[in-house]
């Protein structure tokens, strides 16, 4: 069972930060036991007779009844306010105020009072405390009164006086009073000084009586017989002794008072008896006497009066400062009624304000309801749409199993067809395998064609197959070799002084020359002076450049900024290919962007090397293909092939020349914008004498980095991300991710199927395979044939898709 807690007093004046030291130092005390705390306040009354201001206790009716209330209520409100924070502060430790009203009475009577009448056993008690009930600033009315608390307490009762949050402990030695720390330390002692009641009894005394007695209680007026007078004498007395030790203090006046006393001592009276044996010199001496007396007592009330008129003189200076703070105090009543009257006025236009406040409520209720129609409608809406949805997902889902059974039914016609096929390759002898070696080498190697299969590729050189991509190339054909291969046939001029026999000499040099920058030679023929090509299906670079909308005839999307570095990169690996050569650098000589073409992917090839003429193989003249390079570069910064682009570049430098850059290609990143301008006014700047040391390998380098870092832009970005497929893909929003062929991009025309179950169109997988792969485009795994099979299933999926997207459109 817990012990009971004992409580322990702890008196708090009005410093909040002495208080918490007073009550941390109690705390501490007996923190190894449970206590009870009760935090003791004394607080002057405001009586309707007395109120207390800055200069002490005034009447009340001297204040009005509105000012009256103001301070009662401020007083309280401060009274509270410290007992809360001084409750809090005792944090887990049970804790209670007790608030006690101090009348008239001394405030160190009422100390002791309360120890008997509550029976108190422990006390704690600040000098702060004492010192807020004091009529002076200065601490010596403090330390008489707790000497006086100390002196007159109850025997039961431990007092604990606190001075700083540190313990004091009293003593007397003599008549003298001392306060000491716990080390010994004197913190402040305390003179007996003289009582004052003696000199004011016989300044106030209408006897006569010129004894003196300074150590006895002064006696009452002549008229004070009464025992009320006698104890309203007593109490001023008290009063007026208490503010003359304080002036004593404040004078620091150490010495004991004395009496200088009040006349000259008087000789004791003749009796009357005495008087009639005297003779008559004896009687005259003796009136003299008297007169001298009288004399000295008409001196002494002379005196007494005077002083009577300063301390009323300076009772009515007391006075006048009193009204004067009466009046401040009711001009701030006054400010306080007009600050109530003008919140009066603010607290009926917050009213005004909420009455509005309202009628909007209203008003948006009224507007909430008419959105909660509004919701069920689209509520009922959103029902229908959800059951045409399931509908739809029913159809769908039928389509998908109908889907599945063709799969099964196609599967099972694959199967027909591979026993088939077998049963064909069994019944074939030699002369089915010496033409499948046949066709194999037309597909993939280099021959010599006749006329008569030109003619058949080209369908004698039908009109429509003539590429005319406006540059030169007007007497360049497309054709299909054996009906599956698609190469580009470019008739040759035969007045260039070669015969056939150096024809076929420098045909089968320049089909020896390859890199995957460079167009390969399939065949030529050299009847008609005929060269076979491989078949770049997105045209020339000129073409995309240059055209009026910035689109080709068989590439209808804008070329962007990190697909025009990749080709330079591209085109520069392929130039460098041909300045590396052995023995001496093969110069092109006509580098233009009529002779770049790009394929399906946007992969750049130099095409007509070795054509316009005998190909150089002096190093003076790499200077050419360098500043051609330069200026496709600056055709692939800017769009433009003015004729004065150049001279104009020239006098540039990199921030000027990115000022100009071509806004069909997006939005350029600077840094890499003015890194290849650099990197094209370096090529431009190539003259003849400092081109035979000139190596273009850093320039390739360069590039490749560049084209890493744009990789790496559009990897992180999202935007532009298709590199060269040929199609914008705003177009393909909708559209079936099983309708799009992985090469082209492309809603597809006619679907095939090849070995890795993957769907093709016809002309970008036979081109896959022609260039000599042997992966799958989708997955990179190796083909195991290079077969392919129609897929009519896929084909009418796509038609019929393309049927309601057209009729949808309409509607």
């Amino acid at each position: 069972m817990e012990a009971e807690a004992e409580k322990v007093y702890v008196a708090v004046g009005n410093d909040l930060q002495d208080n918490f030291k007073t009550l941390e130092w109690a705390l501490r005390k007996w923190s190894s036991q449970p206590i009870h705390m009760v935090i003791l306040h004394v607080s002057r009354n405001i009586s309707k007779e007395f109120v207390y201001g800055p200069f002490g206790k005034l009447p009340a009716s001297s204040v009005s009844e509105e000012v009256l209330e103001v301070l009662r209520k401020n007083e309280q409100e401060k009274i509270e306010n410290l007992l809360s924070k001084c409750i809090a502060f005792c944090g887990k430790v049970k804790a209670e105020a007790v608030k006690v009203e101090k009348y008239d009475e001394p405030i160190q009577k009422l100390i002791v009072d309360l120890i008997s009448r509550l029976h108190i056993t422990k006390l704690v008690m600040g000098l702060t405390f004492m010192k807020s009930f004091s009529s002076s600033w200065k601490p010596k009315g403090a330390i008489s009164g707790s000497f006086y608390v100390h002196r007159h307490k109850p025997d039961f009762c431990q007092l604990y006086l606190i001075s700083a949050g540190k313990l004091v402990h009293q003593r007397w030695e003599g008549e003298d009073g001392i306060m000491e720390d716990d080390q010994g330390v004197t913190v402040a002692k305390l003179k007996e000084k003289s009582i004052f009641k003696g000199w004011l009894g016989k300044m106030f005394n209408d006897n006569n009586s010129l004894e003196r007695n300074s150590t006895s209680t002064p006696p009452s007026p002549a008229n004070s017989d009464s025992p009320d007078l006698h104890c309203q004498w007593e109490r001023y007395a008290e009063e007026i002794e208490a503010y003359f030790q304080e002036l004593l203090i404040s004078c620091k006046e150490d010495d004991n008072f004395e009496d200088h006393g009040m006349g000259s001592p008087v000789k004791p009276e003749v009796p009357e008896d005495a008087i009639t044996t005297m003779n008559p010199a004896e009687k005259i001496e003796a009136l003299k006497r008297k007169i001298e007396e009288a004399h000295q007592t008409i001196q002494l009330k002379k005196k007494e009066s005077k002083e009577n008129m300063e301390r009323h003189s300076k009772a009515e200076w007391a006075i006048t400062l009193c009204n004067e703070r009466l009046e401040d105090i009711e001009a701030r009543a006054k400010e306080e009624v007009t600050n109530r009257v003008a919140l009066q006025k603010d607290l009926e236009a917050e009213k005004d304000k909420l009455y509005e406040m309202s009628r909007d409520n209203e008003e948006s209720r009224s507007k909430l309801k008419l959105l909660l129609q509004l919701q069920s409608e689209l509520s009922n809406k959103l029902q229908i749409s959800n059951l045409a949805k399931v509908h739809a997902e029913a159809r769908l889902e039928k389509a998908v199993i109908t889907r599945g059974e063709m799969v099964r039914e196609i599967e099972e016609l694959r199967r027909q067809r591979d026993v088939l096929q077998r049963r064909i390759e069994f019944c074939r002898e030699k002369d089915t395998i010496e033409m499948v070696n046949r066709l194999t080498e037309v597909s993939c190697g280099f021959q010599e064609y006749t006329e008569d299969e030109i003619r058949l590729a080209t369908d004698n050189f039908a009109e429509c197959l003539r590429l005319k991509s406006g540059g030169e190339w007007t007497n360049v054909y497309r054709g299909r070799i054996n009906h599956a291969t698609t190469v580009a046939f470019k008739m040759l001029n035969s007045s260039n002084g070669l015969s056939q026999d150096d024809f076929r000499w420098k045909m089968r040099f320049l089909s020896q020359v390859r890199h995957p920058h460079i167009v390969a030679i399939v065949g030529f023929c050299s009847e008609l002076r005929c060269i076979a090509f491989e078949f770049m299906h997105s045209g020339s670079l000129r073409d995309i450049l240059h055209s009026p909308h910035k689109k080709s005839r068989r590439c209808n999307w804008p070329l962007r900024w990190h697909n025009r570095i990749r080709i330079a990169h591209d085109v520069a690996s392929g130039l460098g290919f041909l300045h590396s050569a052995k023995h001496a650098p093969m110069i092109h000589g006509c580098l233009t962007p009529s002779n770049i073409l790009l394929d399906h992917n946007l992969v750049a090839k130099i095409s007509n090397f070795g054509l316009e003429g005998l190909e150089s193989h002096d190093s003076k003249d790499v200077h050419v293909d360098i500043q051609a390079f330069g200026a496709i570069l600056v055709q692939l910064l800017t769009g433009r092939n003015s004729s004065g682009l150049l001279e104009q570049v020239m006098t540039m430098d990199r921030m000027g020349l990115v000022e100009v850059l071509d806004q069909m290609a997006g939005r350029w990143p600077l840094d890499l914008a003015e890194e290849i301008a650099g990197i094209a006014l370096t090529c431009l700047s190539v003259d003849p004498a400092s081109a035979a040391g000139f190596d273009i390998g850093p320039i390739i380098d360069k590039l490749k980095h560049l084209r890493r870092r744009a990789d790496e832009i559009v990897a992180r970005g999202g935007n532009e991300a298709a590199i060269g497929m040929g199609t914008d893909r705003n177009k393909l929003k909708g559209v079936p991710n099983m309708f799009i062929c992985p090469l082209l991009q492309e809603v597809m025309k006619n679907p095939h199927v090849a070995a890795d179950g993957v769907s093709y169109e016809l002309e970008a997988i036979e081109d896959w395979l022609w260039t000599g792969h042997d992966t799958s485009p989708a997955t990179n795994s190796k083909l195991k044939h290079k077969f392919l099979t129609p897929n009519h299933t896929l084909r009418a999926f796509i038609q019929d898709w393309q049927s309601k997207r057209s009729a949808a459109g309409h509607l």
